[in-house]
């Protein structure tokens, strides 16, 4: 004990000194021992506050019996010469298998039931008259699902609805009176603040843990910019609350980065914010209407950046754009480069993405668009969000090649059904490559559709564009490959 003061006392004197503090006393020192300890959070009370509003979310659902799947019962027939009969009484399992279990209480066989699949996770009450919250793939593919809790009630709860591209679900149970959360700001959570979260994990009821959060908008997805925190989350967490000091909810427990399956340091939470703007339209529809811009975009590299001129490398690099799609029809091309969404400044694609997505369909936006060196406006009407549409082949020509050019890219013109294929735009496809243009990745059959920053017409106007560049400075070719496009960046060598 006396050596473990000491220890602290020594400490406590090398912080008083290394802050410029006054030297303490033998007594003084002794009592800030004491009381650093006291320094760190107490969760007890927001826990007695929130917690009788987390819940335990038990799901089901129905796995058919294997007997009357087709492929069961050949493999029944070829091995015991008989088909396996439909509702046949179950085999009874080898040893060590309790022989009655498969009798009801009249003592008969029971014929096979459906399999039943038991799934749990966690999920937090937002309404007394029972709404909940809580992930979409707690619930996916559920057919029944109860709610439990911590006072030891259980409801049957109905799923309003669900959105897998956010991760968010909303249950109903019938209830009144009910405990809630109270929903914070998670715009306002920042990187080492404390939080907690409580759920089940393992199926472990209204388990606490705690820890801090590690970055405020973790980029994981189109939709969602995530909270990134060290909270321990385990399977089973999935939909409960993540919650600051207050006791507010700032976040949904999601997902965690694993290895081994269990909790390596690393767990995400959706923005309660979005969160509760996705849940608003589940229970207005019972589903979620986002806008498209019909477009496919990457972000822009650094190197890309400095060969079109841009002051640094931001914006959403538009690689594919939809036929017959919105932005199409506004006149967006290949090749663009989109600044700023109705104002708003665009750092990365998945920026663009969500605003996009989170303007209701219909709405006419403004774009500021760098093209050929230039910034421009462009007006895009929002069609409503659906699935990709497979991507389009574009098969490389069977024709002469023309003589390699300085950049080391031969081209032809392209077929009729190659310009069909393109729409508005022109290019020229390359036949092959050699020099700087195979270092480059660039590859037969692959279609240039412009050289620093000027449109290519013609296999000889490409050609005539490729021999003006400097030699030894970098050259940078709008190129589709399939369905996609994207800018390549060529270095030759000096000459």
């Amino acid at each position: 004990m006396l050596m473990k003061t000491s220890r602290l006392s020594t400490y406590a004197l090398g912080v008083a000194v290394l802050c410029g503090a006054p030297a303490l006393s033998g007594g003084a020192l002794a009592q800030a021992a004491v009381v650093a300890p006291a320094g760190l959070p107490d969760f007890s009370a927001l826990v007695d506050k929130a917690g009788p509003a987390v819940v335990n979310i038990r799901t089901t659902a129905k796995v058919a019996d294997p007997g009357d799947d087709p492929e069961t019962r050949e493999l029944f027939r070829r091995f015991f010469g008989e088909p396996l009969p439909r509702g046949h009484p179950r085999v009874a399992p080898d040893k060590g298998a309790d022989k009655d279990a498969d009798k009801d209480a009249d003592g008969e066989a029971d014929s096979v039931p459906e399999r039943v699949r038991r799934g749990v996770g966690s999920g937090f009450i937002v309404s007394r008259d029972g709404d909940v919250l809580t992930n979409a793939h707690v619930v996916d593919g559920a057919d029944e699902v109860f709610v439990k809790l911590t006072d030891g009630r259980e409801f049957k709860a109905r799923v309003v609805g669900s959105d897998k591209r956010t991760d968010v679900a909303v249950l109903k149970i019938d209830g009144r009176g009910l405990p809630t959360v109270t929903i914070g700001d998670s715009g306002r959570t920042r990187a080492g603040e404390w939080v907690i979260a409580i759920g089940s994990p393992f199926d472990l009821d209204n388990t606490v843990t705690a820890g801090i959060v590690s970055a405020r908008a973790r980029e994981t997805g189109d939709f969602l910019p995530l909270i990134q925190t060290d909270v321990p989350i385990n399977p089973g967490n999935s939909g409960g609350p993540l919650l600051n000091l207050r006791g507010e909810v700032v976040g949904i427990n999601s997902q965690i980065y694993s290895r081994s399956g269990g909790f390596m340091g690393i767990s995400f939470a959706i923005p309660i914010e979005d969160a509760m703007r996705v849940a608003a339209q589940i229970k207005g529809s019972g589903h979620v209407t986002r806008g498209r811009m019909g477009v496919y975009l990457t972000d822009v590299e650094r190197d890309v950046a400095e060969s079109l001129g841009l002051p640094k490398a931001q914006g959403g690099f538009v690689g594919r754009i939809e036929r017959g799609g919105p932005a199409e029809q506004a006149g967006l091309r290949d090749g663009d480069i989109i600044l700023k969404f109705n104002g708003a400044g665009i750092e990365r694609s998945a920026q663009l993405r969500r605003l996009a997505a989170g303007t209701r369909p219909g709405t006419t936006v403004d774009l500021t668009v760098w093209r050929n060196g230039a910034a421009r406006q462009v007006a895009v009407t929002l069609a409503e969000l659906e699935p990709e549409r497979p991507p389009v082949k574009v098969q490389a020509p069977a024709r002469p090649a023309a003589a390699a050019n300085r950049l080391g890219v031969s081209v032809l013109d392209l077929t009729a059904t190659q310009k069909a294929e393109l729409g508005p735009r022109t290019g020229v496809v390359i036949d092959r490559v050699d020099g700087a243009a195979q270092q480059a990745g660039l590859r037969s059959g692959d279609i240039v559709l412009a050289i620093d920053n000027a449109d290519v017409a013609s296999a000889a106007a490409f050609t005539a564009l490729a021999d003006k560049a400097a030699a030894g400075k970098s050259s940078v070719l709008l190129v589709r490959r399939g369905d996609t496009s994207q800018f390549i960046v060529l270095r030759p060598a000096a000459q």
